[in-house]
């Protein structure tokens, strides 16, 4: 899990050859003016879903993990988001199978740890962290920039 300004983005290039183009997108596109639901930047390896959502309760708010891909998630509009982390080795209470089709599992444990990610910065999530997304109060614009791991 990576917590940092957008500013810094270029910082993260060396992790995956395709996060230059990622910043380069959040860079140059105007964030608010994309209609929510899902956007192709390079096919699919790199695709960003906008989202307008209600922030949820932490007990609401479950782990999930990926496989295929890492995630550049980005507050957009809104206050904070909050995101409970733990490492992915140490989940122990599936919400059911790995989901391959949609690259994902639900986790039930506790999170280890909470951050806040606030307008101006982003969060690098890899497939080793499992993260719980959308955690506190009020109305959030989001995107979640899915990059080819």
């Amino acid at each position: 899990m990576i917590l940092d300004s957008l500013k810094n983005g270029a910082l993260y290039y060396a992790l995956n050859p395709r996060l230059a183009r990622v910043f380069e997108f959040i860079a140059t596109t105007d964030l608010e003016a994309l209609e929510p639901g899902l956007h192709a930047i390079d096919g699919d390896d790199i695709f960003v879903n906008v989202l307008e959502t209600e922030l949820k309760k932490p007990a609401d708010a479950k782990l999930e993990i990926h496989d295929a891909y890492l995630d550049v998630q980005v507050l957009v509009r809104g206050r904070e988001e909050r995101f409970g982390w733990s490492e992915r080795a140490d989940l122990r209470r599936p919400l059911g199978p790995f989901d391959a089709g949609k690259d994902i599992q639900l986790f039930d444990d506790e999170p280890q740890t909470y951050y806040t990610v606030r307008p101006g910065q982003f969060t690098l999530l890899m497939p080793d962290d499992a993260h719980a997304p959308m955690v506190g109060e009020g109305s959030i614009r989001k995107i979640i920039v899915k990059v080819r791991a």
